[in-house]
């Protein structure tokens, strides 16, 4: 099954001004002809001549001109695979300057002027905590720093005017051997920075960047922030650096000014949910040759014997039970089997004929094992806690009480109707004194009238009315299960049955249940681990039919409360959970927008009826089904760039077949890791984790080979380094667990 792709986005390689900045003229002429040619007319008009000049970004660049950047700021995350980037609304603006140093093999190629740098801790004289501070400067001082051996940029002359260099900016000073380290080579500018063109998306991300359909200009940084610690990214302007960015300074150079446009700072850290790749592989590796293994349920460690008393016991684990402390009614102090609804095998279906209800008390639902002596309290637990939990809820009891007074009132009516058939044929509902404006309406009141008042006068004994005989309280209430009675009793019960229905199907999704209830022992559900379920239909019903039976206080609620729950019953359509899925994983925090879905065999999508997190660490999913395959899916925060888990690169297709993105499941390099190949650092454990594009050990060719091509494109580059999302699968036991890694 192909799932719809979350964005739509074309990678463009560059977008050329057509006009750059700077000082144009614009003349018209005026000239008059005819088939002859020109002619030297009397009233000739003069040429017109106008001047303008284009501005552009140079050392200043405002708030809204940037659209986002990832890390986000000041955020702290598992960053060491990642390329930080900045995305700028203007889709022009790294373009808009010439930058000299163009690629020979490109001659087309346009390298932006913008780079982005990234910066540690204790790198940057101004800035050693890797906050993203800045010094305030003029721009004389920018380009001729006062400062002996620190290099401004090479600004043409007459390209900065008087009132131009008096002007603020913000700078940086980078030490010479740092920007030698750090800082792009001529050939690499070209593809560090591409157009975003999305088609389709207008949704916020978990990083908060929203992708707006629209023209997007990206500049990438060229640094891992492989260490832990603090980072400070910096847009710099490279103009005036032409012919310095060979990754040699003049020998006297001891620090480089340079402009900073743009700054921000993040921490890049390592713990538990630095390898989210690693976590969610280990999630699902002990069910990899057993299944069974993630069950919901206690691990028994105990070696097998012959003994019957240990089958029997390994039979209650196995089945999801765990022992509980009881006390009998007697006092005795014992212990009882308890499960909650979550149960690793189907359960069995709980006869519920012999105690129909109401109930007042949980003893109807205990199960007595006379072979051990031993009770299984589980579905008297689920009856008392749905009481518990409707009996705490104001909005719940007040429902259910409204609706009991009501049911109790219209019965109370009706009993006393039936000692008077004249009266027991009058609608109760039907507002006063109705029935005699009909009598009055009548066709045949005149011709009625008019008769009694012809007829004699009978005497007072014989107007009276024979006393009526006295209704006993089973002869009254017999009343109520007439046809008519019974219709509007069921009227009655509706009118509050909708709100009923509504609080006890949130109830039978487990909203309010205590997760110990749930997994009633923490070891079945350990630190970095998944467990699947099935939910005990049973247990709802009981846990529900506490909630129901609130409210029976004397024998007409008891009498009517089928009515209400048969009411009840037909206002509730919502769904019943039937499987689920827990993870107790440090994943849960890192990725809190977690992408889960389930199928069946066939291919058909289960419904997610329920996600909660009872604790930080822990998530709860519920369907409307037993799923055949779980897929676990990283959350698509937006576009990022770096390389994906393995410290490898998930390639995707640059062709139409398949379609251009999609992911060729192969990887580059197929063993060992990018930093080991591909960084500027001969030893990679040491110095700046610079990618390294050209040359010996150069990316961006080594990619061109895996694809048969001369060369790569800005655009092509920046596809294959957007951060491929993680996937997990997880099949039923008649198929494997594989892992994958997808768009």
């Amino acid at each position: 099954m192909t799932a719809e792709p979350d964005l739509r986005i074309h990678f463009l390689d560059h977008l050329i001004p057509r006009a750059t900045p700077g000082d144009y003229r614009v003349v018209v002429k005026n000239t008059l002809s005819d088939s002859d040619g020109e002619l030297d007319a009397q009233d000739k008009l003069l040429p017109s001549e106008e001047t303008f000049e284009i501005k552009a970004a140079r050392f200043v660049l405002g708030e809204a001109s940037v659209h986002a950047h990832y890390p986000p700021r000041e955020s702290t995350g598992a960053y060491t695979r990642t390329l930080p980037h900045i995305t700028l609304s203007r889709s022009i603006l790294p373009w808009e300057r010439n930058l000299a140093g163009t690629r020979a093999e490109q001659p087309s190629a346009c390298p932006p002027w913008l780079a982005l740098l990234v910066f540690g801790e204790n790198e940057l004289p101004d800035d050693p905590a890797a906050s993203g501070d800045t010094v305030l400067r003029t721009v004389e001082e920018l380009r001729n720093p006062a400062e002996v051996g620190v290099e401004g940029p090479n600004l043409p002359p007459g390209g900065v005017d008087e009132a131009e260099a008096r002007s603020k900016c913000q700078t940086i000073d980078v030490p010479a051997d740092l920007f030698n380290a750090v800082a792009p080579r001529g050939d690499e500018m070209y593809y560090l920075a591409h157009v975003r063109k999305v088609v389709d998306a207008n949704k916020t991300r978990a990083d908060g960047e929203v992708l707006e359909e629209g023209e997007y200009a990206v500049v990438n940084a060229n640094r891992f922030p492989r260490d832990p610690g603090n980072y400070a990214v910096h847009l710099v302007s490279l103009e005036g650096f032409e012919g310095r960015l060979s990754g040699t300074l003049p020998g006297t150079t001891t620090a480089v000014r340079l402009c900073s446009l743009h700054s921000w700072s993040f921490t890049s850290s390592e713990g538990p949910a630095a390898d989210p790749g690693a976590l969610l592989e280990n999630l699902v590796a002990s069910g990899a040759e057993e299944p069974e293994e993630l069950a919901l349920r206690l691990p028994v460690t105990a070696p097998v014997t012959d003994d019957p008393e240990d089958d029997y016991v390994r039979g209650r684990l196995a089945r999801g039970y765990t022992a509980v402390p009881q006390r009998t009614l007697s006092g005795e102090r014992t212990f009882a089997w308890f499960r909650g609804p979550a149960t690793p095998v189907t359960a069995f279906d709980v006869p519920t004929e012999h105690s129909p209800g109401p109930h007042t008390t949980s003893d109807h639902a205990l199960v007595y094992e006379p072979e051990h002596g031993i009770f299984d309290v589980s579905y008297a637990v689920a009856w008392t806690l749905g009481r518990t939990i409707g009996l705490a809820d104001p909005a719940y009891t007040t429902a259910v009480g409204r609706a009991r007074r009501e049911l109790a009132n219209r019965a109370t009516t009706l009993m006393a109707l039936a000692e008077d058939p004249v009266r027991a044929s009058v609608d109760p509902d039907a507002p006063p004194a109705l029935g005699a404006l009909r009598e009055l309406a009548s066709a045949r009141f005149r011709e009625l009238l008019s008769t009694g008042l012809k007829s004699p006068q009978l005497p007072d004994e014989a107007g009276r009315r024979t006393p009526r005989p006295r209704v006993t309280r089973a002869q009254s209430r017999s009343v109520l299960a007439e046809e008519r009675a019974v219709s509007l009793l069921r009227t009655t019960a509706e009118r509050n049955a909708g709100a009923i229905a509504a609080w006890q199907a949130r109830l039978g999704l487990l909203q309010g249940v205590p997760f110990h209830h749930l997994v009633p022992d923490p070891r079945m559900l350990p630190l970095e681990s998944l467990r699947m379920f099935r939910l005990d239909q049973g247990w709802l019903d009981a846990l529900v039919a506490g909630a129901a039976d609130v409210g029976v206080h004397t024998s007409v609620d008891s009498l009517l409360a089928p009515e209400l729950n048969r009411a009840t019953a037909r206002s509730g359509r919502a769904k019943r959970a039937a499987g689920g899925l827990l993870i107790h994983s440090e994943l849960i925090p890192a990725w809190p927008d977690i992408k889960i879905s389930a199928y069946l065999e066939d291919g058909a999508v289960l419904t997610e009826l329920r996600r909660a997190k009872p604790d930080k660490r822990i998530l709860l999913v519920l369907w409307d089904g037993v799923p055949d395959k779980v897929v676990i899916r990283e959350p698509g925060q937006g576009i990022h760039y770096g390389i994906d888990a393995g410290n490898r690169l998930g390639l995707r297709s640059l062709a139409a077949d398949p379609p251009i993105g999609t992911p060729l499941e192969t990887y580059y390099p197929a063993t060992g890791s990018l930093f080991d190949l591909h960084l500027r650092s001969e030893d990679p454990d040491a110095g700046p984790a610079v990618l390294k594009m050209f040359g010996t050990g150069g990316l961006v060719p080594a990619l061109a080979r895996e694809f048969g091509l001369p060369d790569l494109d800005p655009g092509q580059l920046a596809l294959e380094l957007v951060n491929a999302p993680l996937e997990q699968e997880i099949l039923s036991p008649t198929g494997t667990a594989a892992r994958t890694e997808t768009a």
